[in-house]
């Protein structure tokens, strides 16, 4: 609701006792006493004392009757604005190094399990919402990190992921294993458009440098038809696959993507699509 303007003059706030009633003089004067008492006691509560400099420079006021009313700090004493806050009891802990929003922490989780799988010495690749970003898509990640990995790897990288503190189990599907690292979710996927993970598919991904750390990310057209195998009668959401679609255009080979699902009813579908929406050429033709 936008302020409310006055349209006449701002009135005056008088302080100390009115004008007295007409009559005797002594009262007058009797009053004309109390009226200097009160200018005398308004003068004395309205000086301020300068405080000395806080350390960041600015000064601090203080009225002169701050401490005397009851239950209110100095003002000295006040929090000065940008300082933190201190963890007291029965308030949230401030956990230092946390990253400021979902996302970046979504990253910070995946960079965090890349260094550990390569310490270790295992194949694996980028893969998901975090793949799309490393190869120049938007940064909307999804619900967690994903990676690939082989199928008779899955036991060492377990172990090598608990050996570096982090939590791995087994959920009830059988293609992959999940992990908990910095309280984020992390997919270890090995098997991946219904095809097993394998070697051939590992040597194809590209080494790029992810928010400052390099890690194999799976190739771009790899990774659109992991997406597309995904589509079914239960699950076919066109919408969160479309913008990576645009934004991976020019680096996927949609003539082997076409022929890979061409008899299949969703990934065509979604093919057509794109067509339409001239995000890509229709088949045989140029866009």
């Amino acid at each position: 609701m936008p302020p409310h303007n006055r349209t006449g003059p701002t009135p005056t706030v008088r302080c100390g006792r009115g004008r007295p009633e007409q009559g005797s003089s002594e009262e007058g004067s009797s009053e004309e006493g109390s009226s200097e008492e009160g200018s005398s006691e308004t003068a004395d509560n309205a000086r301020t004392a300068q405080q000395p400099e806080s350390g960041n420079g600015a000064a601090v006021t203080q009225n002169a009757d701050d401490a005397a009313l009851p239950g209110r700090k100095p003002a000295s004493e006040l929090r000065q604005t940008g300082q933190p806050v201190k963890d007291g009891p029965g308030q949230h802990p401030h956990r230092q190094g946390l990253p400021p929003d979902r996302s970046q922490a979504i990253l910070q989780a995946a960079k965090h399990v890349a260094s550990v799988l390569k310490k270790g010495g295992h194949d694996f690749a980028l893969v998901g919402s975090v793949a799309v970003y490393a190869h120049g898509g938007a940064a909307n990640f999804q619900h967690d990190a994903d990676f690939c990995i082989r199928p008779e790897d899955a036991d060492a990288v377990a172990a090598t992921l608990e050996e570096a503190g982090l939590t791995v189990y087994a959920p009830s599907e059988d293609w992959l294993l999940k992990a908990k690292c910095l309280d984020q979710d992390i997919d270890l996927i090995f098997e991946l458009a219904l095809q097993p993970v394998t070697t051939e598919l590992l040597s194809r991904a590209t080494e790029l440098s992810v928010d400052s750390v390099h890690m194999p990310v799976l190739a771009p057209t790899d990774l659109l038809r992991s997406l597309l195998a995904a589509f079914s009668e239960h699950h076919c959401d066109f919408g969160a696959v479309l913008p990576i679609a645009r934004q991976l255009r020019e680096r996927v080979d949609w003539d082997q993507v076409r022929r890979e699902f061409d008899d299949a009813p969703m990934p065509a579908a979604f093919l057509y699509l794109l067509e339409r929406l001239e995000v890509i050429a229709p088949q045989g033709g140029h866009r």
